[in-house]
C-alpha cells in the first residue's frame, strides 16, 4: 500500500526547452530545473504534455526524466510523465520512472482513441499499476485535450483495490465532479488542480478540499505557486486569495484565442479562431523575458502577434501592480524585466503576422 496524500502541494509541469534547430536543451534543462529548485516548488512533473512528451522521442523522453531526477536529488518530488494513448508504451514508460527514481508517475488519459472509462479502468491504468504496484501513480483527467474520460467512480475503484493510484489530477473544470471524487475516496486520497485559475477555489471548498496543483504558470512563478498553495494549506486564505489575484493576468493565459480573417482561394474572407494551447503561451511569455526554452516542437509553432501580445500585457500587468513577482527571474537569470518587456523587438519576434 503506497503512502496517501504523498502527492501534494505545488507542483511544476516543466516545459521542455529546445533548441532553434529543434533538439532538446540539456543545458537550458538544468537551468530550468535550478530555477524551480531555488524557488522551493514542492515537485516537478518531468516529460507532461506541457512539457511536450507526445512529440519527445523515447530517448529523450527517459534522458528528461533521468536529469531531472539525478538534479533534484531528493530535494523536490519528482514526478514522471507515464501516459500515453498506448498501454505498453505507457507500462514500458512507468518502469522507467520507476528504475530512474522517480517519485511518482502522471497517467494522462488515452488521448486521441478515447477508450470508455471502464477501458481506461481495466485495459490501461489496470494494466500500468499491475506492472509497477510499488509506484504511486496520479491519473490525469483533462477531456478538453483526450477526448475521453476516467469516470469518478472508477477513479475511487482503482485506489481503493490497487492503493497505487494516489490521485488524480483534475482539468475538468467541473468542481461538482470533483466534490462527488472527494465523497466517494476519502481524505487519503490526492485531488491536484490541473487549472491554475481554478486551485484555490478547489483547496477552498469544502467539499473538494484540494491538496495543491499541478502548475503551468509556476514555470515562471514557482516561488509565488509555491507561497500561494502553502497559505491555502496554513488556513491563510486571505493572504492566499491576495497572490492569487496577483498572478491572475496569466492564470488565464494557458492557452489564448485569437479570431483572424483568412484570404479564400476563390475569394472573400472567412473569420477562423486560432486558439493557441499550452505550452505555446507560456513558453512564449517564458522566451521574451529571457528564459531558455526556446520554441516550441512542431506541429507547434508561433502565435499570431496580437496572441503574442496579449501575453506581453499580462506580464506587464504584473510588473506594474506586483513587481516583486517578477524580480526571481530578474535575480536568478540576469535579465532586466523592464527592458524586455518593453523592447518591441523582442515580442515581435516571437509572433507571426498572421497565420
Amino acid at each position: 500500500m503506497v503512502q496517501h496524500n504523498l502527492i501534494q502541494g505545488a507542483y511544476t509541469a516543466l516545459v521542455t526547452p529546445m533548441t532553434a534547430a529543434g533538439a532538446v536543451d540539456w543545458a537550458g534543462l538544468e537551468q530550468l530545473v535550478a530555477y524551480q529548485l531555488a524557488q522551493g516548488i514542492d515537485g516537478i512533473l518531468a516529460c507532461g504534455t506541457t512539457g511536450e512528451s507526445p512529440t519527445l522521442t523515447p530517448d529523450e523522453h527517459d534522458r528528461v526524466i533521468e536529469r531531472v531526477v539525478q538534479q533534484a536529488g531528493g530535494t523536490a518530488h519528482v514526478m514522471a510523465g507515464v501516459g500515453t494513448n498506448n498501454t505498453a508504451t505507457a507500462v514500458h514508460r512507468a518502469q522507467h520512472a520507476r528504475d530512474a527514481g522517480a517519485d511518482s508517475g502522471l497517467v494522462v488519459d488515452c488521448y486521441y482513441n478515447g477508450p470508455s472509462s471502464s477501458e481506461l479502468r481495466t485495459a490501461y491504468y489496470g494494466e500500468i499499476i499491475r506492472a509497477v504496484p510499488e509506484l504511486p501513480l496520479m491519473a490525469y483527467v483533462i477531456p478538453g485535450r483526450t477526448g475521453c474520460a476516467l469516470a469518478a467512480e472508477d477513479v475511487a475503484i482503482l485506489a481503493t483495490e490497487s492503493g497505487t493510484l494516489a490521485g488524480v489530477k483534475e482539468a475538468t473544470g467541473d468542481l461538482e465532479r470533483m466534490a462527488y471524487t472527494r465523497s466517494i475516496t476519502g481524505d487519503g486520497f490526492s485531488i491536484m488542480s490541473g487549472d491554475d485559475p481554478l486551485t484555490l477555489a478547489m483547496m477552498d471548498r469544502d467539499d473538494i478540499r484540494a491538496q495543491g496543483v499541478i502548475s503551468v504558470m509556476s514555470n515562471l512563478f514557482p516561488g509565488a505557486v509555491a507561497q500561494m498553495v502553502a497559505y491555502a494549506h496554513a488556513g491563510e486564505l486571505e493572504l492566499a486569495w491576495m497572490l492569487e489575484k496577483q498572478l491572475a493576468p496569466v492564470f488565464g493565459l494557458v492557452g489564448i484565442t485569437v479570431d483572424t480573417d483568412r484570404n479564400l482561394p476563390h475569394g472573400g474572407t472567412a473569420t477562423v479562431r486560432d486558439k493557441y494551447r499550452n505550452p505555446l503561451p507560456v513558453k512564449t511569455m517564458m522566451a521574451g523575458l529571457g528564459l531558455p526554452v526556446g520554441p516550441c516542437r512542431a506541429p507547434l509553432g508561433r502565435m499570431q502577434r496580437r496572441g503574442v501580445q496579449q501575453a506581453r500585457e499580462a506580464l506587464q500587468q504584473i510588473q506594474a501592480e506586483a513587481p516583486a513577482l517578477l524580480q526571481s527571474i530578474a535575480s536568478f537569470f540576469g535579465v532586466d524585466i523592464d527592458k524586455r518587456l518593453n523592447d518591441d523587438a523582442v515580442w515581435t519576434a516571437l509572433g507571426v503576422e498572421q497565420a
